[in-house]
């Protein structure tokens, strides 16, 4: 049944580093087009812990009050003009990011390299930390029962794993060598052994998310900078950050295999240009994701992807700090918060 909204929501809003507080906010009506969401959960993702820490991430600064959060599921409420009412009571995966549509990057397919969009959880556009959000209805997919609230939450992080693979270009026989077992590393690992790869090495400095990635379907991992990864690969995703990951993955991949940059590290990097040459090695940065959802909803309502095993750790939204936190523990993987709890 539709849960009709007060007038008054509550929300963690950031006001600076380390300057969170939880507040009573008008619950926002949806505008033509739109739809209310109650949310149910809310993953914490890195950038979330990075703009707490930091209050920015490059040249996105936290110059106002903002409400973290991006990766969202929840229960449409109400909906907004010259949308069906039929809409009222699906349980929804929120896409985080609305691009203008008009430009030449959305014109081109690529909305995410849209320079308009505003994307949940960025400066200045408030995300999904709240009891409330009002969303264009096309971007509030509905998700089988199959899929849990928590893991439809994590179809937003499962999107940055599927746009990586398609970078890499895995399909079935592909070798791959994945840096970084945090989340991103845990779920492009499980979206490589959907795709049909047939070798995915995985390394990182943790051994607890070494034992995850074994989980996530890599057929070999390794602590970096200690154990050698052996042979030449098809394609390397780095999903760490980490210069000298970057470096010795490049130096694994085979001539005419493609570098795929996901994690997010220092601005600069030293890159062995002779060897991309001589190799004909593809290059390219990744910048979250496009038309990714329904192969998302589709990996994770059958079964080929597990994203409830990524979540460690739940929260109250009066608990979003702890939340935020959590990640310190080496024991962590994925933290949620959970609005209505």
């Amino acid at each position: 049944m539709s849960h009709q909204p007060s007038g008054t929501m509550i929300a963690a809003v950031l006001h600076g580093p380390h300057d969170l507080r939880i507040e009573q906010r008008p619950v926002p009506a949806p505008s033509e087009g739109e739809v209310l969401v109650r949310i149910l959960s809310v993953g914490v993702c890195g950038s979330d812990v990075h703009y707490y820490e930091h209050g920015r991430i490059a040249d996105f600064v936290v110059r106002s009050p903002l409400v973290l959060g991006h990766e969202s599921s929840g229960q449409i409420v109400e909906v907004g003009e010259g949308v069906s009412p039929a809409r009222v009571g699906q349980r929804v995966a929120i896409e985080p990011g609305q691009p203008c549509g008009r430009c030449d990057q959305c014109q081109s397919g690529r909305y995410n390299l849209c320079p308009n969009i505003k994307f949940h959880g960025t400066p200045p556009v408030d995300g999904t930390l709240s009891e409330f959000v009002a969303v264009k209805s096309e971007l509030a997919y509905v998700v089988p029962d199959e899929i849990s609230d928590n893991a439809a939450a994590l179809l937003e992080p499962l999107s940055v794993g599927i746009w990586a693979n398609r970078k890499a270009g895995t399909q079935i026989g592909t070798s791959l060598l994945i840096a970084g077992a945090g989340p991103i590393g845990l779920v492009t690992a499980q979206v490589a052994r959907a795709e049909g790869a047939t070798r995915i090495a995985v390394t990182d400095v943790n051994r607890t998310r070494l034992s995850a990635a074994l989980a996530s379907g890599a057929t070999e991992v390794a602590v970096a900078g200690a154990d050698d990864v052996v042979g030449e690969f098809d394609a390397f995703i780095d999903c760490s950050g980490s210069a000298a990951a970057i470096n010795a993955g490049l130096r694994s991949v085979r001539p005419g295999g493609s570098v795929v940059l996901v994690g997010m590290g220092a601005d600069e990097l030293m890159l062995p240009l002779g060897l991309i040459q001589q190799r004909e090695l593809h290059i390219t940065g990744t910048f979250r994701y496009a038309d990714t959802w329904p192969t998302a909803i589709a990996l994770a309502a059958s079964g080929r992807v597990h994203l409830d095993e990524l979540v460690t750790g739940e929260f109250g939204l009066a608990d979003v700090e702890q939340a935020l936190n959590a990640g310190r523990d080496p024991h962590s993987i994925k933290s949620v918060v959970r609005p209505a709890t």
